[in-house]
């Protein structure tokens, strides 16, 4: 299994180029508020047509242009970031929530969702004395070693939690982490069964020295998490601040607008 000092990398001038032809096509789309078809923008932008369409695409389905009568103009998204309604925004919103919750519990607490097909860790609060697990091999690779992926794993229906092994085989992690496919269905089959609100609790399995608990968060039809952890020697400070996390999801749901992408 590939770790996040083996995996495979897209080469970063790729992922550079894809963002500045994309951005290019923001601009010109934003030079005709009257909106401007595809080969015109293609040509402004200095691209070829094929390139121009997969952009025009990708940009349109995340709502940063919007097509109107065979014309782009300016979507929702673009418009956000203009007034800093963002998803940097809105993730600052949680940062601040998580945060607070880490001085008042006195754990590094995660936050995270389960966003196309891969786990999203959305954000840590940690300290230099409660410091947050290493991530030394990559969380969305590594979903059936952690509490946080265990949580989230357990709230997708049986064919998106297929989909996700078939892509991120079980592959244990240390002498503690689950052995195979088999295994880990039936322990997600029973965490995630009707009315279960207890923690899922995970130890050692990702980390030697660590033990983690993460509880679901309610977000529609998004799988969500927030999770802590603590190490071993004081593993019996889990379960209590865990379910003290529990007990301030409602805040969560009520402080930040989580009903839009994350």
């Amino acid at each position: 299994m590939a770790t996040a000092a083996t995996a495979p990398r897209t080469p970063a001038p790729t992922l550079i180029g894809s963002v500045r032809r994309a951005l290019r096509l923001l601009e010109a789309a934003a030079s005709h508020p009257g909106g401007a078809p595809a080969k015109q923008l293609a040509r402004e932008a200095g691209l070829p047509l094929p390139t121009a369409y997969h952009l025009l695409r990708t940009l349109t389905h995340e709502g940063y242009l919007r097509r109107e009568s065979g014309v782009f103009v300016l979507g929702d998204a673009a418009q956000r970031l203009v007034r800093g309604e963002g998803v940097q925004n809105r993730r600052g919103k949680i940062a601040d929530a998580i945060g607070s919750w880490r001085d008042t519990i006195g754990v590094p607490v995660y936050f995270a969702v389960y966003h196309e097909g891969e786990i999203d860790l959305v954000s840590v609060a940690d300290s230099p004395e409660r410091p947050a697990v290493d991530e030394w091999a990559d969380f969305r690779e590594t979903g059936h070693a952690h509490a946080i992926g265990l949580c989230l794993l357990s709230q997708l229906d049986d064919a998106s939690r297929d989909d996700h092994l078939d892509r991120h085989p079980v592959s244990p992690l240390t002498p503690h982490s689950v052995r195979h496919r088999i295994a880990l269905l039936e322990r997600l089959e029973r965490l995630g069964s009707p009315g279960r609100t207890e923690p899922v609790v995970e130890r050692q399995e990702y980390a030697l020295g660590t033990v983690c608990a993460a509880v679901p968060v309610a977000l529609g039809t998004t799988a969500a998490a927030l999770a802590i952890s603590v190490p071993c020697h004081r593993e019996d400070e889990l379960l209590p601040a865990a379910e003290r996390l529990r007990r301030e999801i409602g805040f969560l749901l009520t402080s930040v607008d989580l009903s839009i992408s994350i």
